[in-house]
């Protein structure tokens, strides 16, 4: 251990997560980030990558986006983390913008400080409101570690946690007969991902969630739609169920609301439900949850993400990876390449695990850090920052061709 880098790992692996530094040594895909900004980080060893995961769209504006690091830094001359047990002028405002973007009526928010957290609250807020207990999410989905966000994924991510809470069940995503049978008078909600990034990016029909919306409706149950990762423009909407003209009952948000400078997230529901925290102010709360510094982050963050024009190069960008991935798969067609997602949220599907598995190495020791589908192994999730320029598009897909020509042999 003669680098600081190695005493880095070192210190990892005796405090925080042994397991992780030994699997990524396994595979020899360690990487320790230091300098970083835009769509690139660099290890401690001063090697540069294209960070194509984002952290499930945490760096949707990019690494230390400068504006929201100014909004951040003029907020903290005036404000802290505030006091939620006060009346807040930045979460009011931050509100305020929140509601102005959704459907009429979903205008009410509770603000976290994670997704799971703020999938707790949607949970809760779901049996409040319909006195029921039934909770139907997607086989393959994923909403987060915590309590009820736990309860709601694959027997993988409880098993060593049970007993879990009582009243869930899951139904493969994409059928509307499985979720006809599942769906019946004691079901509170369902709770979807618009797009399940953990399922392997996997889009839903045309007609799915308007079907299940209906489906709900039918038994006075709420559809509950988790935007943490299809939130704030990933898919060329500001919203991703705007894609499917769907309007859900409640949105959780989170991830790229942070801007990736300051920890937030909200659970947004709709005002007819507004009686519920009336009568009850403080059933609910979060310390941490919609700090005021965070607040001004995630208003600058809205700010951006709404433009037109930024909407409108995240649609062309899409367009343009997926014409060019789609070539390079008739280029090589011994991987086995499909091209899934919408707009700037995409899945890389090969034609087996080993071949996926493979390229993330690949893709590492050339320069570009992705992970796979934690629930789809052959399914390399590929979510460049929004903002990226063409200039970098191009260079990233020369970095896959070079992987995809050294996978095939050529």
């Amino acid at each position: 251990m003669d680098s600081d880098r190695d005493k880095i790992i070192k210190t990892y692996a005796d405090h925080v997560y042994p397991g992780k530094v030994e699997f990524y040594q396994k595979y020899d895909i360690v990487l320790v980030p230091e300098k970083r900004g835009g769509c690139k980080i660099s290890d401690a060893n001063g090697k540069t990558f294209y960070n194509c995961h984002c952290n499930g769209g945490v760096f949707n504006l990019g690494h230390r986006n400068k504006e929201v690091i100014k909004a951040v830094t003029q907020a903290m001359e005036i404000y802290d983390i505030g006091n939620h047990h006060l009346i807040s002028k930045p979460k009011a405002h931050l509100a305020k913008m929140i509601a102005d973007t959704m459907p009429e009526g979903l205008n009410q928010i509770v603000y976290g400080v994670s997704g799971g957290e703020a999938i707790d609250l949607a949970i809760k807020l779901a049996r409040g409101v319909t006195g029921k207990e039934e909770i139907i999410s997607a086989k393959g989905g994923y909403h987060g570690h915590t309590g009820f966000a736990l309860a709601t994924g694959d027997d993988k991510f409880k098993e060593m946690f049970k007993p879990v809470p009582a009243g869930f069940k899951q139904v493969r995503f994409n059928s509307l007969e499985e979720m006809e049978k599942a769906v019946c008078s004691n079901t509170a909600a369902v709770i979807l991902e618009t797009i399940p990034a953990t399922l392997g990016i996997v889009t839903p029909d045309e007609l799915y969630l308007k079907g299940v919306k209906e489906i709900c409706e039918k038994n006075s149950s709420l559809l509950i739609l988790d935007e943490v990762q299809t939130g704030f423009g990933r898919t060329g909407k500001l919203w991703g169920f705007e894609n499917y003209e769907v309007e859900p009952d409640m949105v959780v948000m989170g991830k790229g609301m942070s801007g990736g400078i300051y920890p937030v997230s909200a659970t947004v529901y709709h005002e007819k439900y507004k009686d519920f925290f009336q009568e009850n102010p403080f059933l609910h709360i979060s310390t941490y949850g919609g700090s005021e510094i965070g607040c001004f982050a995630a208003m600058k963050v809205v700010e951006i993400s709404r433009e037109k024009k930024f909407l409108d190069h995240v649609l062309s960008l899409g367009k343009f990876f997926r014409q060019q991935l789609e070539a390079l798969g008739i280029k090589y067609p011994d991987l086995g390449l499909k091209v899934r997602g919408k707009g700037l949220m995409m899945g890389l599907e090969f034609k087996d695990e080993i071949t996926a598995l493979f390229l993330i190495k690949l893709f590492f020791d050339n320069g570009i850090y992705v992970v796979y589908a934690g629930n789809d192994p052959k399914v390399i999730q590929f979510l460049p920052v929004l903002n990226i320029s063409e200039i970098e598009a191009n260079d990233i897909l020369k970095i896959i061709e070079t992987s995809f020509k050294s996978m095939s042999g050529g």
